[in-house]
């Protein structure tokens, strides 16, 4: 008793930081932090992955002057003065085995989008531009300037110039880019395992049914699918019970085994939030006890030494919501860092208010919310709530409204930042 006691007071005592300053230390902590060691994988198996070395173009991109439209590739000086009447000698479709050459007067080919614009032209008529006469003839109705709707060699990339960039997650765009220059198999950084432990009495596994006073560990889901989400390798540890001896156990085994340890729960003012004091135990550097931000507002950060590693650790508080709101705005970045990416900025989608909102001043505040409508008259809009316990609230939301601490009202049709926890921004 002793022991809850003293750590309760501790907690109590000790001061919070802003928002801005959470920010602050995650991203000086995430520019210290090396990311983990690479491996070579195929194509394929690369998507969502951090590439560890640059891909570089292997010809000049495009390899031919590529033709941007449908039309006719024609001479820009015999259209100086138009209508003119040109011959059409052919068609020319993307992928050729020979290209031929326009060195008669007045003629033009065929041409579709993509294809090799052939020898001697240095434009492209847009078949819109033009005007059918008879079967082999066409009237060209505009002038044309020289490189007009060709796309030079090598303008896109040049040969042996970097593509993708090391540090970049290959999206679909990336892995289209990395195809195209031939790229089989790329040196990606393998994925950090993130040692997940819940804790607390209250917990059971989803597969139990509860008692009438007992949750199912929501969390250790959660927190695992936000992991996967950001690039990491989730990394289940099971539920440690408010026991000093316990969470010290899981949390000795998660150091020893996993690149970053998250801890829920716990982390609070209550005689039997116990995690900072085992934190205690493993010489931990505390880089923040506590944010100004709702939800998520008991939440820890330190790096911890278990056999000879600095391992960093979260603790997110235990409530469902704050610790989603916890990993995505602040966790999430030393995972970046450890994954390959360096110091990932938080960024934020900014829609109109649907409607007006007041709120207390003092916090900055991340409320669920909808984004509705579409395309250009998309809003956002505050779901009613119970606070951060509040799953089937957040369930219904796709995003979390964001809400300055120097500020108490809102005005609809103001807009405002908008974080969308799973997207890659």
């Amino acid at each position: 008793m002793f022991e809850l006691r003293i750590m309760a007071t501790f907690q109590k005592t000790t001061p919070v930081i802003s928002f801005s300053e959470a920010r602050a230390v995650v991203e000086r902590e995430a520019e210290r932090t090396s990311p983990v060691e690479h491996q070579l994988v195929p194509l394929e198996q690369a998507y969502g992955r951090v590439l560890a070395e640059s891909i570089r173009a292997d010809r000049d991109q495009p390899p031919f002057p590529r033709s941007a439209r449908d039309g006719f590739a024609v001479r820009s000086a015999e259209l100086q003065q138009v209508p003119a009447r040109l011959r059409v000698l052919g068609d020319i479709k993307a992928g050729v085995e020979s290209l031929p050459e326009l060195t008669e007067p007045q003629t033009a080919w065929t041409i579709m989008t993509g294809a090799p614009a052939p020898h001697g032209a240095d434009a492209v008529l847009m078949v819109e531009h033009s005007r059918a006469i008879g079967e082999v003839e066409i009237e060209a109705l505009r002038t044309l300037k020289t490189g007009e709707n060709i796309v030079a060699p090598g303008s896109e990339i040049a040969k042996g110039s970097v593509l993708i960039e090391a540090g970049t997650r290959l999206r679909a765009n990336a892995i289209a880019a990395a195809a195209s220059v031939g790229a089989a198999q790329v040196s990606v950084y393998r994925k950090p395992r993130v040692a997940i432990i819940t804790t607390g009495d209250e917990l059971v596994d989803i597969a139990e049914k509860p008692g009438p006073y007992k949750i199912r560990n929501s969390n250790r889901w959660s927190i695992g699918a936000h992991v996967i989400a950001a690039g990491g390798e989730a990394v289940p540890m099971g539920t440690a019970r408010d026991n000093v001896a316990e969470i010290r156990e899981r949390v000795a085994e998660a150091m020893a085994s996993c690149d970053m340890v998250l801890l829920s729960g716990g982390v609070s003012m209550g005689k039997h939030d116990l995690v900072e004091g085992v934190l205690e135990e493993f010489s931990a550097e505390f880089h923040y006890r506590g944010v100004a931000m709702q939800p998520g507002k008991p939440a820890v950060f330190c790096h911890c030494k278990h056999q000879g590693r600095s391992v960093p650790v979260f603790g997110l508080p235990g409530n469902p919501v704050s610790s989603m709101v916890s990993f995505a705005t602040l966790a999430r970045t030393v995972l970046h860092a450890l994954a390959g990416r360096g110091v990932v900025p938080l960024r934020l989608a900014w829609l109109p208010l649907a409607s007006d909102m007041r709120t207390t001043a003092g916090l900055t505040r991340f409320l669920p919310a909808t984004i509705t409508g579409a395309f250009t008259s998309s809003v956002v809009d505050v779901r009613k709530w119970q606070g951060s316990g509040d799953l089937a609230a957040t369930s219904r939301a796709n995003a979390f409204i964001v809400l300055a601490p120097d500020r108490e009202f809102f005005a609809a049709g103001e807009f405002i930042p908008v974080l969308i926890p799973e997207a890659d921004l």
